[in-house]
């Protein structure tokens, strides 16, 4: 179904979620993280409240709240719990939705099941948020070779920091999977100016046909 995406990353805090409020707010999208790890301070679905201007209605409740900051596996052993794909049905809303994964796809949900492994059961179209820096082509490789070994659906990679065009090529090129654009840094991040940059960096179409 179109305008229905998993956003995954290819490490922690490359601004997996920063791209997810943007795409969230340019498809007037529903948003779920099935799971926050760390409640100390702005989660992530605050966050893509904030970034993205979305109203309480469709920023959707996660289905597990962990305290601790951590791999959801180990943050759920904290507390007793275990989390299992049965726990995790996508939500049915109307309309677009965005489901924002925890790091990277190969982040473990419990001790034998992977996120790579939730997305390969939900056969949802995944995008790769992936980092411009250093040892992108090697962590972009290798979430594209897990996902695919899967048979998870990728829809295209989008880009997070500033232009290494060489990089950026050679993962498309070798994965042979879609560039779909890149977000640069933005210095005052806010709803507004997360907009423009997407708007001014991706092509919507990608995303609606």
């Amino acid at each position: 179904m179109s305008g229905r995406y998993i956003v995954t990353g290819t490490d922690t805090d490359i601004g997996k979620t920063v791209f997810a409020a943007a795409l969230t707010g340019a498809l007037g999208a529903s948003y779920w993280k099935p799971v926050q790890a760390g409640l100390d301070g702005e989660t992530d679905s605050q966050a893509v409240a904030r970034l993205s201007d979305a109203g309480p209605d469709i920023i959707l409740s996660e289905n597990f709240r962990l305290r601790t900051p951590a791999s959801p596996h180990y943050a759920a052993a904290q507390e007793g719990i275990i989390i299992t794909a049965n726990d995790l049905p996508i939500p049915q809303v109307a309309g677009p939705l965005v489901i924002e994964g925890a790091g990277g796809a190969l982040v473990p949900v419990n001790d034998d099941l992977l996120f790579a492994d939730l997305f390969a059961l939900w056969q949802l179209p995944v995008i790769i948020a992936a980092s411009t820096g250093l040892g992108t082509i090697n962590h972009s490789l290798m979430t594209i070779e897990a996902l695919r070994s899967r048979g998870v659906p990728i829809h295209g990679v989008a880009f997070i920091g500033d232009e290494i065009k060489d990089s950026q090529d050679t993962i498309c090129r070798i994965g042979n999977v879609k560039q779909l654009g890149r977000l640069p840094i933005i210095k005052d991040l806010n709803a507004l100016t997360l907009a423009s940059a997407f708007n001014a960096h991706f092509d919507i179409a990608d995303f609606t046909a």
